[in-house]
This record gives structure tokens, C-alpha cells and sequence, in this order.
């Protein structure tokens, strides 16, 4: 009598093995509480990256309207398609069309309210030229370090400390906050004036 033959499934053995050892090598990476569903429903690996942006929340660097911000402003910038190394999506080609799409919900449309959403924000923080702006575009667009941005970019081509650096990327998200709307206003009442007229 033969024996039966159990297929065997790949994706069983990956998700016990866990992340290989040269992803580890490439950023702090967390296992979730629960399994999430890849593209076709299926329980996938439970493991994503930890970005700098939820680093510096569980520091207490930074709060959780000026995180948000910082998820909104990568989102348009992914939206964009301004990152430096694009691949062809080959699912979304279209062979033979030669109308242009009139919709509203278009690629182009929203491609081009992404960027333009992208170069508001940036100007909000004082622009391309500008330490934030810089930060904003290579930490957060392109998806750098902190670090490599502070030791190849920096400001205007300088170097600055990691430090520094930090400063500089929660000013600018405290800006982009201010920015889209999601913090909250100072007032006057947040300010106590003495008698003398200072604060």
C-alpha cells in the first residue's frame, strides 16, 4: 500500500522560523499579538518593522498627534510616488488606451494631490532647503535613517549630530502637526504673565 503523501506548505514552516537573519540585520523588527492577512486573506508571518516614528513615541520623544502627522505626511508621499527607486507595477499597465481619464478618482488626480499635499507640508515646515523640510523628505519620504540622514545629508550638505538631528525631526513634526490640523492651538491661557510682564 502506498503511502499517502502530505502536502507540504511553506508558508507553515516560515511562520515558526521567523524573520531570516539578514532582515535582522536591517532594523529593529517586533512580532504583533495576532496574525495578520496577506493580499489573499491567508494568515501571513506576524512580524513588521519598527520605524523610527513609533521608536520615538515609546520615548516619549514625541506625541501621538505629531506621530500621526508624520504616518500622514508618509502616506502622501507614498501616494506621490516621489521615492527615488520606483519599480513598473506591472498589474496596473494599460495597453492600447489612448483617452485620458476624465474621472475624479483617476491616478493622475490623486498623484498630483499628493504631491501638491507633499510641497504644502514641506513649505509648512520652511521648506526643501530647510533642516526640517530636508528631514522630513529623506526620514520620512524616502524612508531613511535618522542617522544616515544626519551623517550624509544633514543641513544644506552638513553633517549634524544624531542629536541635533532628533531636534530637528520633532520640531518639524511638531510643525506638520500644526500643519494638518491634528494638534491642538496654544492660547494665551497656556502662558502665565506676572506682574512684572514677563512669562
Amino acid at each position: 500500500m502506498a503511502k499517502r503523501r502530505t502536502p507540504t506548505n511553506g508558508s507553515t514552516g516560515m511562520q515558526d522560523a521567523g524573520p531570516t537573519p539578514e532582515r535582522r540585520q536591517h532594523g529593529a523588527i517586533e512580532r504583533l499579538e495576532r496574525a495578520i492577512g496577506d493580499l489573499a486573506g491567508h494568515p501571513s508571518r506576524p512580524y513588521r518593522a519598527v520605524d523610527t516614528l513609533a521608536i520615538m513615541q515609546r520615548r516619549g520623544s514625541i506625541t501621538a498627534g505629531m506621530r500621526q502627522a508624520g504616518e500622514d505626511f508618509r502616506a502622501h508621499f507614498a501616494l506621490a510616488q516621489l521615492d527615488p527607486l520606483r519599480a513598473l507595477d506591472l498589474s496596473h499597465l494599460r495597453l492600447g488606451e489612448h483617452s485620458v481619464r476624465a474621472e475624479g478618482n483617476s491616478p493622475g488626480l490623486r498623484i498630483e494631490a499628493a504631491r501638491a499635499a507633499v510641497w504644502r507640508a514641506v513649505q509648512a515646515v520652511g521648506g526643501i532647503a530647510s533642516p526640517a523640510g530636508s528631514c522630513l523628505w529623506h526620514v520620512l519620504g524616502w524612508e531613511r535613517s535618522l542617522k544616515e540622514w544626519a551623517l550624509q545629508r544633514g543641513w544644506s550638505g552638513r553633517r549634524v549630530s544624531q542629536e541635533a538631528a532628533s531636534g530637528v525631526l520633532i520640531a518639524a513634526l511638531g510643525a506638520l502637526e500644526m500643519h494638518f490640523g491634528t494638534g491642538q492651538r496654544v492660547t494665551n491661557s497656556h502662558f502665565v504673565v506676572d506682574k512684572s510682564g514677563s512669562m
